[in-house]
């Protein structure tokens, strides 16, 4: 029988997915399940995008640009321009979603074997990216007790080799909701230009920073031109996870001019999708103002809920809609199969992501779950409920 690759072997699975098939058993048994456990927002996609796919004059759906349709790149270009960032449409290559831009990134800069540090926990597809572009992940530790903050450089330095080629960050992070400071953005800055590597940013939560704080991108840096690479998507911005839009953004020509040729391999992006986040791009900043409110509110809800609860430890997030949960338990695995197995309330029960996924440190993280806080206060309400009496009776 023929064999599958090591790299096959090797790619982890999806610590926010892998529980589908649970998910299902309880849906077949009439359970409803409030899924906590995937950053699906229940925000309506703004009106003006639906309504491009819906009267589009297309007679064909042709091929784009490899590198996304020049009208949208150029949008685009207006939409960064409001947050203070200046580019010109060919510092962009749309991607089919973010994912595709970070694996286009690493294909970019890196070679088999090398390094990328990354502060964990870390949004878990990073693990699979890096499995499949045969790069291996050095892992610099964040704290749950300093809310995740950025590690001191000094920790950094420690773990830069010959095959370093990137540092990597989340920013607002998932699956803590760290917002890394304009202060801790020039840290990066000042160990990437004296060591010479890339700093890779994911930016996707870039709208959703909460408490009157303020988001600072890689690319405001001026002193990054040539090191700074910008991972971005419409997918949480605007509630179109499914159009699979994302951007590659960098002012380093040789990035973009390489990166390009990985796109050139896969065509070109989606048509129809790019139509739609085109026309998204016109979404009122009132949209944003109020989807803001609403996540900062059910944060809170969450965040003082979870509080309430003997033993349970919670961060708090000031950017996108997660968090890291520390349970009274020894492995969270475990227990979010058993809540999807064997527990409801009224025939109700809670799906969460076990947060060892988020790690690629050996045995981190077993005690701890990650929640995204996309449902509404009603339904946070009523799964903190499940989550604090199926506590009270489970049994590791």
């Amino acid at each position: 029988m023929p064999s599958i690759s090591q790299k096959g072997h090797q790619m982890p699975e999806s610590p926010i997915r892998k529980l589908a098939p649970y998910a299902e058993k309880a849906y077949e048994q009439g359970k409803k399940v409030y899924h906590l456990n995937i950053g699906q927002p229940d925000i309506k996609t703004p009106e003006i995008a639906l309504n491009a796919i819906s009267n589009h004059s297309l007679e064909i759906i042709a091929y784009t640009s490899s590198d996304g349709s020049e009208q949208y790149r150029k949008k685009i270009v207006n939409y960064y321009s409001k947050h203070d960032i200046h580019l010109n449409h060919d510092e962009i290559i749309v991607t089919t979603g973010g994912s595709e831009a970070l694996l286009f990134a690493f294909g970019t800069i890196m070679d088999t074997d090398d390094e990328v540090i990354i502060p964990e926990p870390f949004y878990a597809n990073f693990n699979g990216f890096s499995a499949a572009s045969g790069v291996n992940i050095v892992p610099v530790i964040s704290k749950f007790e300093d809310n995740f903050a950025l590690p001191p450089i000094e920790e950094f330095e420690k773990l830069i080799t010959s095959k370093t080629k990137a540092i990597l960050i989340c920013n607002p992070g998932n699956p803590t909701g760290y917002l890394y400071s304009k202060e801790e953005i020039k840290k990066l800055a000042e160990i990437v230009i004296k060591h010479d590597l890339f700093l890779i940013a994911d930016e996707v939560y870039r709208e959703f920073v909460y408490d009157g704080n303020e988001h600072y991108s890689i690319l405001q840096e001026s002193s990054l031109v040539n090191y700074a690479i910008v991972i971005d998507s419409a997918s949480k911005r605007y509630s179109m996870c499914g159009a699979r839009i994302g951007y590659l953004v960098s002012k380093n020509k040789e990035v973009i001019k390489t990166a390009l040729k990985f796109a050139q391999t896969r065509l070109s992006p989606p048509t129809l999708a790019q139509i739609a986040c085109e026309a998204a791009l016109d979404t009122p900043k009132s949209y944003f103002d109020e989807i803001r409110e609403a996540y900062q509110n059910r944060r809170n809800v969450l965040i003082e809920g979870l509080q309430k609860i003997k033993s349970v430890k919670v961060t708090k997030p000031k950017g996108a809609f997660y968090c890291i949960v520390e349970l009274p338990l020894k492995n969270a695995d475990h227990f979010a199969q058993w809540l999807l197995e064997s527990f409801d309330i009224d025939g109700e029960t809670v799906m969460v992501a076990p947060a060892t996924g988020f790690y690629s440190t050996p045995n981190v993280g077993l005690n701890q779950i990650r929640i995204a806080y996309v449902l509404n206060e009603e339904s946070l309400k009523k799964a903190i409920n499940i989550l604090e009496q199926a506590l009270k009776i489970y049994k590791d």
